[in-house]
């Protein structure tokens, strides 16, 4: 069996992942490991920007209270004031690898162009267009692929992380390697580190539709799960509130920057509807956006509702959104004349891997950055472009605290990391049943998890999923491991912590609302999950 050794390994290629390695690399040898390639992730998808103060009308103490009033009780405020703060120095290093952010011309004052989006009460959204995503994820695939220390290897799907406990020993419980399926060849191999950062993002595949791309699998917060790393706060999933809705445009979402430049939500008659649900109207937070809509379809049997922002001129459209405008006519849309079709879909994982705000688990050696992880910036909701920022400074912050730690290659290297056992299992001649499985799941989770749930729903999705879970566990057990399978495998496994999660909220708070609770109740409390370990499917 192959077997790889390196002094750090990312799992994941994100901005969480690429500017974990880019630090890192500063230490020792690198390998960034992505299932597929590179440049897909969920950062590459990102429209709207990255949320950070830069001007003087502004203040870290606003962006404090706007984001801890969109986590709705649910924030750890030491660790808002402390990400918040270290923003400007962040963006400063981005910019140092490359990327560029829109500017105004001279004409309208010069500096950044700063959007605003729903929760903020400023300014202070970078951009770069609405392409942000694209252009970090360029920026910082260049840097690191011209970074001798950093080594990318592509479609390379991490099946389980290998821990001293898992292996039996008595020493001090710790991460030094994982089990890696390389997704080409079909063959299974180890790599070794004494640092694995897990920056693989979020789970929008578990549910039925979605803004992510097909890579968003969950598989971080599953593998973290079996390992035995407490989860914290699944339930609270952000739909965001505006999908295009048209047969044919896959997970394509329209940036809430687009609100913030003064579109409105409406219904089929062209008729606002948000300040009936909020004073904010359009520009309330996503969690209030999503029900509002989600009741609007419901109470009127509309399929849809639609932005309009018709008022802005055409050239001013095409100039600000670029990629939208150009999505929308390649489906007969003109935004600059036409409403805007849109539903909400599952968006961003607010819960995820307990972890504190330099990525550090209860498992040493093993970190969590980025969407995967859950540091308590985002509370029951999250702060529109918090995320990316959030990513960027956790890695210069873990980065940090490993340095100090001095971790070695020596530490593990006595450790035999044993090989992968298949235990007879055979090439599947049922690949069905995994697409079944899958969208079995996926449909589920829909049907009953989604914006407003209720106590029947959660039972009848945790009975499914349960059943789904068994069946699943034959599969990967008969039949030889495939990306597939690993994929389903996770989505299944996080499908039951979602659930588990939902069901032990006995209120409703930010993203997680309830028919049989519907008040907030008066102690914010965090709902935990941490009896993973040793759990292999």
């Amino acid at each position: 069996m192959d077997s790889y050794e390196f002094d750090y390994v990312v799992i994941g290629s994100g901005i969480a992942g690429l500017m974990s390695a880019l630090h890192l690399s500063r230490l020792g040898r690198v390998a960034v490991v992505t299932k597929r390639e590179a440049f897909e992730s969920n950062t590459n998808y990102a429209q709207g920007g990255i949320a950070c103060v830069m001007t003087d009308d502004d203040s870290i103490e606003r962006h404090v209270t706007d984001t801890l009033d969109a986590g709705a009780g649910l924030c750890d405020e030491s660790v808002v004031r402390q990400i918040l703060a270290e923003g400007p120095a962040t963006i400063q290093e981005l910019i140092q690898t490359g990327i560029r952010f829109s500017e105004r011309s001279e004409d309208e004052g010069g500096g950044y162009d700063l959007g605003r989006e729903g929760g903020h009460t400023k300014r202070r959204v970078l951009h770069a267009g609405d392409l942000t995503g694209r252009e970090i994820q360029v920026s910082l695939l260049r840097a690191s692929s011209t970074n001798s220390n950093i080594t990318l290897i592509e479609d390379c799907m991490v099946i389980d992380l290998i821990t001293t406990s898992w292996l039996g020993l008595d020493d001090e419980n710790r991460c030094v390697g994982a089990y890696v399926l390389m997704r080409t060849t079909g063959k299974i191999a180890t790599i070794r580190a004494p640092v694995i950062v897990l920056a693989s993002g979020g789970g929008g595949k578990t549910y039925l539709y979605t803004s992510n791309p097909d890579v968003a699998t969950a598989d971080g917060v599953a593998m973290a799960w079996r390992a035995g790393c407490p989860i914290r706060n699944m339930e609270f999933i952000q739909f965001h509130p505006t999908c295009l809705f048209h047969p044919k445009a896959k997970s394509f979402l329209i940036s809430e920057a687009i609100r913030g430049e003064g579109a409105q939500l409406v219904n089929a008659a062209g008729e606002p509807f948000m300040q009936h649900y909020d004073p904010r109207g359009s520009l309330a937070p996503r969690d209030i956006t999503a029900r509002a809509i989600d009741n609007e379809m419901k109470s009127t049997g509309q399929a849809c509702v639609y932005l309009d922002i018709r008022h802005k001129s055409p050239a001013y459209l095409r100039d600000r959104f670029p990629n939208i405008s150009r999505t929308c006519k390649r489906f007969g849309i003109d935004i600059a004349h036409d409403l805007i079709p849109v539903v909400p879909a599952a968006h961003y994982f607010c819960g995820g891997v307990m972890a504190g705000v330099d990525g550090q688990t209860v498992i040493p050696g093993f970190y969590a950055i980025g969407e995967v992880a859950c540091t308590g910036l985002h509370g029951a909701n999250r702060l529109a472009s918090n995320s990316l920022l959030e990513s960027a400074v956790c890695a210069r912050l873990m980065a940090r605290t490993v340095a100090e730690r001095g971790a070695s290659l020596r530490m593990v290297k006595h450790i035999s990391l044993p090989a992968w056992q298949s235990h007879g299992a055979v090439p599947s001649d049922e690949e069905i049943v995994v697409e079944h499985n899958w969208n079995e799941v996926r449909q589920c989770m829909w049907d009953y998890v989604g914006i407003v749930r209720t106590n029947r729903r959660l039972e009848r999705a945790a009975r499914r999923i349960r059943n789904l879970r068994e069946e699943i566990r034959e599969y990967y057990h008969d039949y030889l491991v495939t990306g597939d399978v690993l994929e389903l495998r996770n989505i299944a496994a996080v499908a039951e912590l979602l659930v588990r999660s939902a069901t032990a909220r006995h209120e409703s708070r930010g993203l997680h609302f309830t028919l049989d609770y519907p008040e907030t109740g008066p102690v914010a409390e965090d709902t935990i999950i941490a009896d993973g370990a040793g759990e292999k499917v």
